[in-house]
Parts: C-alpha cells; sequence; structure tokens
C-alpha cells in the first residue's frame, strides 16, 4: 500500500512539475465559472453557493505553493 501510494504521488509531482501553471489556471477557470453560474437561472445547490469559488481558491493557493516547492 505505501509503495504504491509513493509511486503515485512521484508520477503526480512529476507530471506538475513540468506544468506549473496548470492547477492555479484550474482554479481559475473554476472561479470564472462560479462567477458566470450565479447570472443563470440554475437552481439546486450548485447554482444558490459558493462551491466553485472555495474549491477554485483552494486548488490556486495548493498550486501556486506546489509550484514553488518544485
Amino acid at each position: 500500500m505505501k509503495d504504491r501510494l509513493n509511486s503515485t504521488l512521484d508520477q503526480i509531482s512529476e507530471y506538475l512539475a513540468h506544468r506549473k501553471g496548470l492547477l492555479p489556471f484550474l482554479g481559475l477557470l473554476l472561479i470564472i465559472l462560479n462567477f458566470l453560474l450565479q447570472f443563470l437561472p440554475i437552481s439546486g445547490w450548485i447554482g444558490e453557493s459558493n462551491f466553485l469559488l472555495h474549491l477554485g481558491l483552494v486548488i490556486a493557493i495548493l498550486g501556486f505553493l506546489i509550484a514553488w516547492a518544485l
């Protein structure tokens, strides 16, 4: 179990090392999508909450931290 987790984290780290702007860009897209969903007549929790805003912010911050560390 530990070996599989270590190899998976190594693969993710190697993938993100060459694409340092991917996670901040993905976070920015989620924030923009949340902004656009506020103006559409969508009922339900995804249209009424700010889930994508918070998720995008967390992903963007983690992306900057990972890019800085790599």
